[in-house]
């Protein structure tokens, strides 16, 4: 519940200071995405809640902002070992380990530790352009934009640091974004998270909490991942979408007759639709994981 309403918080506060998201400057949706039922326009009272690895970008953001942090010597080969490890061992074991996730997250966090916000900030607004724009699923934003132009506020909800998905937000036009809340005093991380990382039951606590500060109605109200781990989000609305499912969901949401959209092909659904690192919490986190997992695909 505290990572929720970190989450929660974080993300009000930060589309205040954005303003409202422009709603005119989006990528033009393709025909297949219209749903003339839904969204409804001027539902003020209904919003749409988009996880974010393999749902709107493909891949993990985190192994994207990696790539880009690795380039510029945030962490170094010894520490990259140690996180390959525990990344092929979580896609082997295809389970999530307490101990390593735990071991990963301090690793992690003592990377970020001392490191100012606006500094990872302004690298994350350079990574973006150079690994992010061009990995969004025209598709999935499309949805999004649907919302929007229906005059709702649409919002990211995903276990990256929340500094790394705001900037995809707003590069989106989209409202604002819910993710895993770093503490930082002055400013400066200090190498602890505020709660757990946003992650599985997390997110629907976080939405929950957003809907009440916001006086949504969770029932008018849309969510869209790809992972079994967000159920819990998605069981929250009344308009649950799975986009490019893993097994699990697909089936769940066949049994339950949620709508389902799939935006890739043949082989490479198989790859892109691998689980990604989640659960790391932190920028650096999920980033040495992402960089591993980078180098095996390579």
């Amino acid at each position: 519940m505290l990572a929720g309403e970190a989450a929660a918080e974080a993300a009000r506060k930060s589309a205040s200071e954005l303003g409202e998201a422009p709603t005119g400057a989006a990528v033009e949706a393709p025909p297949e995405a219209a749903e003339p039922e839904f969204p409804v326009p001027g539902d003020h009272r209904a919003a749409a809640f988009f996880d974010l690895d393999n749902t709107v970008m493909q891949g993990a953001a985190l192994f994207h902002f990696g790539r880009g942090l690795y380039k510029r010597h945030f962490f170094r080969k010894r520490e990259l070992a140690r996180f390959a490890w525990q990344q092929t061992w979580f896609r082997l074991a295809g389970v999530e380990d307490p101990a390593h996730m735990e071991d990963a997250r301090n690793s992690a966090l003592s990377i970020v530790k001392g490191h100012r916000v606006s500094e990872l900030m302004s690298i994350g607004e350079e990574i973006y352009d150079e690994y992010m724009a061009e990995r969004i699923w025209p598709g999935t934003r499309a949805l999004a934009q649907a919302h929007l132009d229906a005059g709702q506020k649409v919002w990211l909800v995903t276990a990256a640091p929340v500094e790394t998905a705001t900037i995809i937000a707003r590069r989106l036009g989209l409202t604002g974004a819910l993710g895993t809340v770093a503490e930082s005093v002055g400013g400066v991380y200090t190498g602890k998270l505020v709660g757990e990382p946003l992650h599985g039951p997390a997110k629907a606590e976080a939405v929950r909490a957003l809907a009440a500060a916001e006086g949504l109605d969770l029932a008018r109200c849309a969510a869209y991942s790809d992972s079994a781990n967000d159920i819990p989000m998605l069981s929250l609305v009344g308009h649950p979408y799975a986009v490019n499912p893993d097994a699990r969901l697909s089936r769940y949401a066949r049994e339950r007759g949620w709508r389902l959209r799939d935006y890739r092909t043949g082989r490479k659904a198989a790859k892109i639709g691998i689980p990604a690192a989640a659960g790391l919490g932190t920028v650096a986190g999920g980033t040495a994981a992402a960089v591993a997992l980078h180098r095996r695909r390579r």
